[in-house]
């Protein structure tokens, strides 16, 4: 016999998450209702709730997922070795890589910070900033070895980072460019930034 979508647990917390961040995208988190998001999952807004007592803990819970995601998948990529240019690169890829394929996640993590709660701001703000010092890092890294010229390496950071993210507003798989091509030329670009000399 089928399951129901409410019967398999992991399941149905799976199904609203992928929900909510499609339905927080596309009209805010002020407009999406609890009542909104269980009709779409074919759910009871009670089951909802049994997951995320608040629509506040669901926020939360997403953007909490996506930074410990992309930091995890940053730890995963990281090339070994010291070489400032490859880290930088292998940065640069996975940033984009990452993003490109969690569209809905990426929108609600960047346009919804405003919605969270002080604490949980800060929370989130922290995990943000855990993973944007390892760019830093790379930054402090290249200029001390002379691999990279950077005046100002908390700006020259958020420039790339604010330039990598940026991709998924107009990256579209389906057109000329493929994810490949578009890392290929913003490797060359954050190189350029930086002023890479090798």
């Amino acid at each position: 016999m089928a399951r129901t979508i409410g019967s398999d647990g992991a399941k149905t917390k799976r199904a609203i998450c992928v929900t909510a961040l499609k339905l927080i995208a596309s009209h805010g988190y002020e407009a999406m209702s609890m009542r909104q998001l269980a009709a779409e999952v074919g759910i009871q807004p009670a089951t909802v709730y049994r997951y995320f007592p608040t629509k506040q803990d669901l926020l939360y819970s997403l953007m909490r997922s996506h930074m410990e995601a992309l930091t995890a998948s940053w730890q995963t990529s990281r090339p070994a070795g010291s070489d400032p240019v490859a880290q930088l690169m292998a940065f640069v890829e996975n940033h984009i890589r990452f993003h490109a394929s969690r569209r809905h996640s990426t929108q609600v993590s960047n346009m919804e910070l405003r919605s969270l709660s002080p604490e949980r701001l800060t929370n989130i703000l922290r995990l943000r900033n855990g993973y944007e010092k390892e760019l830093r890092q790379i930054l402090r890294d290249g200029a001390a070895s002379n691999c990279f010229r950077v005046d100002d390496i908390a700006l020259t950071a958020m420039a790339i980072i604010q330039m990598v993210t940026g991709v998924i507003v107009w990256f579209r798989p389906d057109k000329r460019l493929s994810v490949e091509e578009v890392a290929a030329t913003y490797h060359r670009m954050t190189l350029r930034l930086v002023g890479a000399t090798s």
